[in-house]
């Protein structure tokens, strides 16, 4: 953003510009940018094209932009030059606090040089033993006055046309991602990806991927009417969107809403085991407990792999079962037993005696929930644990299915399978 300054009468102490020291352009950008490589770290990374060709350039445009503000003019194409520069950079990847850091690097050697020079026109040798003596007229005090506020004012419009021109081209920059990670992802979950596509947004499709249908639960301020709900939802969604794209940049792909979505991840560039730690880092930058299912699946597998990780998820949210990633062969008996037939409906019937017992229903969903868990499941229902194992005993002896032992309980939890989806 160029901001025009009104014109002024230059600056001058004792009749010569305050821009002098500053009027060999060419010279004083090469010493700076020798200056940049050997203090700012990263300037010494840079290829020599680099070095000599942009870095140089646009020391010497921020020079001449000084220049001609101590002068009193106003050169509104610098500024324009300088934020062409920064999104350049930005697009480029070189860090905005190294640029920042440069800028300020040259601002210190272009300060002592104009106020040195400054200081040095007024000193005199009439001190009392011959000792030198700072002797400044009026004239000249003011104008070194208004020439430290120019530095500083000159700062300001750098450092704030780097910024916004850095930041500007960033959000370009990730907006172009993202709608690339989105499009390439909307094809590979509809069956239609070709190479031709995967070129064309520039992500490289695996030969392999984990696929994890996520459900992401609202965040405790979403209910809090003093807040808007949609607000927070939407922070909820970036945080998890922003921990992907730091940690797992252009490997990861997704559609995500903030009740949940499709995460495509690269077999070959993160492992199984992995995955546990992944879906921790989401459910911590969300700031909720995530709930996931996995498939693996290669390209043209995974549209059908994503329909079946979407219904292993239906499966674990009906049962309720702990937060946490969950693979198929968890949950293939499950998943089995959701097939429509006689056998489902045969075993959801085991239930039947419960009916009229709506607590001990709610027990033994919760205790087969929380893996058997007596302990958990009393502190859930706000009942002591003799009441679990009272409610566990009734639930025996009603239905002819002991939920304490193996055979009983591989029964009971099929038939709340069952009578899930025959109440769904």
């Amino acid at each position: 953003m160029s901001v025009d300054i009104p014109a002024r009468p230059g600056l001058t102490v004792s009749g010569s510009p305050m821009s002098s020291p500053l009027q060999d352009v060419r010279g004083l950008a090469q010493h700076m940018v020798g200056h940049f490589v050997e203090t700012v770290a990263p300037c010494g990374t840079l290829p020599d094209d680099a070095i000599h060709g942009d870095v140089t350039s646009i020391t010497r445009t921020c020079l001449e932009l000084a220049v001609g503000m101590l002068d009193g003019r106003d050169i509104p194409e610098k500024t324009k030059r300088l934020e062409h520069a920064a999104a350049q950079w930005a697009r480029e990847g070189i860090p905005i606090d190294t640029i920042q850091h440069a800028i300020h690097e040259g601002f210190k050697i272009g300060s002592d040089l104009v106020m040195g020079n400054a200081m040095s026109r007024h000193l005199r040798q009439d001190g009392p033993d011959g000792e030198a003596a700072l002797v400044i007229a009026a004239a000249d005090f003011d104008n070194i006055m208004d020439g430290a506020k120019m530095v500083v004012e000159l700062l300001d419009r750098m450092t704030t046309a780097v910024a916004l021109a850095y930041v500007r081209e960033l959000r370009a920059v990730v907006s172009e991602h993202h709608t690339a990670v989105h499009t390439l992802t909307s094809a590979l979950l509809g069956g239609h990806s070709t190479s031709t596509m995967a070129r064309e947004c520039g992500i490289e499709i695996a030969d392999s991927y984990h696929v994890l249908a996520l459900s992401i639960p609202a965040h405790p301020e979403e209910r809090d009417p003093t807040l808007d709900g949609a607000v927070v939802a939407r922070r909820k969604l970036r945080r998890m969107q922003a921990e992907l794209a730091t940690r797992h940049t252009g490997k990861v792909l997704s559609l995500l809403s903030v009740d949940g979505g499709t995460v495509l991840v690269p077999a070959p560039q993160i492992s199984d085991d992995q995955l546990d730690e992944l879906i921790e880092q989401l459910s911590q930058a969300a700031r909720v407990p995530i709930t996931a299912t996995l498939v693996p699946a290669t390209p043209q597998q995974i549209p059908d792999a994503a329909d079946q990780a979407h219904e292993l998820l239906d499966i674990v949210q009906r049962l309720r079962l702990m937060r946490g990633l969950f693979r198929f062969d968890e949950l293939a008996l499950e998943y089995q037993l959701t097939r429509p037939g006689p056998g489902r409906d045969h075993l959801g019937s085991l239930l039947d005696p419960l009916d009229e017992h709506p607590e001990l229903q709610e027990t033994l969903q919760t205790h087969i929930s929380n893996n058997l868990n007596r302990q958990r499941t009393a502190r859930l229902l706000h009942v002591h644990t003799n009441t679990v194992d009272y409610r566990l005993k009734r639930i025996g002896q009603l239905t002819g299915f002991d939920p304490t032992e193996a055979s009983g309980l591989w029964y009971l939890r099929s038939a709340l399978v069952a009578r899930t989806y025959q109440e769904g």
